[in-house]
């Protein structure tokens, strides 16, 4: 990564981070707790659902996000392996997925420092294929985000290959318009459920 992106990501990228995250934390605190009722309301278990996944530098992080599974589901499996995985979905966790509320949690993740708002998703440690093509591009120079290029170009419906291009466009680019750009398309895309399949949450 040259030197004029390695300064955005350490000091701009990351104070932004900092600074959106803590808002929106403080200003969802209310929302995110009536979540959390509502899901334990809803079917038995955690409403928040801890998962490994790999990070920056391909180390591996507890990533956070709102239960939206059944605790019966099959367990290290993704929700897209699971036969049926629909039976497994709970009723407030459709909701939860196609809204994406259920990603909520991880803005704890970017104010840790384990993820930034924009970046390549962290994806889950048996998923070892495209990690090593991630860790020969570079990709894990980068923090992974709550969103990022693949979420604005087809979500959840893209092939493991066509996600791994747009990391590398990220990585190549990555600068303050382009995060300003995926940032604002994320919402739109968020706003009319556009490109969501399944979620990548394993059982709880």
């Amino acid at each position: 990564m040259k030197r004029k992106k390695k300064i955005y990501c350490r000091f701009v990228k990351r104070g932004l981070d900092i600074v959106i995250s803590a808002s929106l934390l403080f200003f969802l605190l209310l929302p995110m707790f009536l979540i959390s009722v509502i899901i334990r309301s809803d079917s038995r278990g955690n409403a928040i659902f801890k998962q490994k996944r790999v990070g920056r530098g391909g180390r591996v992080f507890i990533c956070y996000k709102f239960r939206t599974m059944y605790i019966t589901a099959p367990p290290s499996k993704s929700a897209a392996e699971l036969a049926g995985e629909r039976k497994y979905i709970t009723h407030v966790g459709s909701f939860l997925r196609r809204s994406s509320l259920d990603e909520l949690p991880q803005l704890y993740n970017v104010l840790k420092g384990d993820m930034s708002i924009i970046g390549p998703r962290p994806l889950i440690c048996e998923e070892k294929n495209i990690h090593q093509k991630r860790m020969d591009i570079g990709v894990y120079t980068l923090r992974p985000g709550i969103t990022g290029m693949a979420q604005i170009n087809g979500r959840n419906i893209l092939a493991d290959d066509e996600k791994l291009e747009r990391d590398t466009y990220y990585l190549e680019n990555v600068r303050l318009s382009l995060d300003a750009k995926i940032l604002l398309k994320t919402v739109l895309k968020v706003a009319t459920g556009e490109g969501v399949k399944v979620n990548d949450e394993q059982s709880v």
